[in-house]
Parts: C-alpha cells; structure tokens; sequence
C-alpha cells in the first residue's frame, strides 16, 4: 500500500511541477511582451501601443479615445524614472473578461512627477499563439 501512495505521490508532483513551469513559461513569455509594449507608450507612440493591443482591447477602446486617454493619463506624468515588478500571475478568468489565458503584470512605477504609482498590465495569449496587452491600467 505505501508503495502505490509514493508513486502516486511521485505522480501528482510530477504534473504539479509540470504546470508551474508552463505557467512560469507563460509568465516570461508576457513579461517581455509587456516590457515591449511599455517602452512604445513610454517613448508617448500611443498609436502604435494600440495596434499592438488584442482584439479585446480594440473593440473596447478605438485608437483616437487611446491616443486621448494616454495624453491626458500618461503625458502629465512625465518620463519613466524607474520601473520594477512587483507582481505577476497566470490566470484563466478575469472579472468582465472572457476566459483565456492571460499575466497580469503590476509594476511599481517612479514618474518624473509622480514619485510612486502602480502600472498594471495584463497581456492575454490570442488564438493565433500570440501574447498582446489586453489591459493596461495606472494607479
């Protein structure tokens, strides 16, 4: 009997380990697409951030009320100082989202007049195998 228990457990390690590194995978994976994304918007090419979003995020938002939006959030806070994450997590479900896969990516954000902020971003894996921002948000 423990022999059946410890190859069961050995078992149930095995794919517990296995989907904690694919989902490390995945975290990477979005991380450096958020990263990219990032460095577009930070360098104030807000139209260019909107076509690198999901198709999610361009049916909610057009690319003129994203280039308005980022004017009136982004601009006023001056350049990137600093920029370190402070989180990040794989998850299917999202609230107000349809299920998917997704990183949700929260930063911790020095602005040139803004000395302390939360960035939020969350790439969503789309059908075609490809990481894109679905979310972006700044506290």
């Amino acid at each position: 009997m423990s022999k059946r228990l410890l190859v069961a457990a050995v078992f149930i390690l095995f794919f517990v380990s296995h989907s904690l590194l694919a989902n490390q995978n995945k975290e990477a994976e979005a991380g450096k697409v958020a990263d990219i994304w990032l460095s577009v918007v930070d360098a104030g090419n807000y139209t260019d951030s909107w076509d690198n979003t999901s198709e999610y995020f361009k049916n909610a938002v057009s690319k003129s009320q994203w280039e308005t939006a980022l004017q009136s959030l982004r601009k006023p806070l001056g350049d990137v100082v600093s920029r370190k994450i402070v989180g990040m997590k794989y998850t299917t479900a999202l609230p107000g989202a349809p299920d998917g896969e997704y990183v949700v990516i929260q930063y911790k954000t020095v602005f040139k007049n803004k000395a302390s902020s939360i960035e939020t971003v969350t790439p969503s894996l789309g059908k075609d195998g490809v990481w894109r921002v679905t979310g972006y948000f700044i506290k």
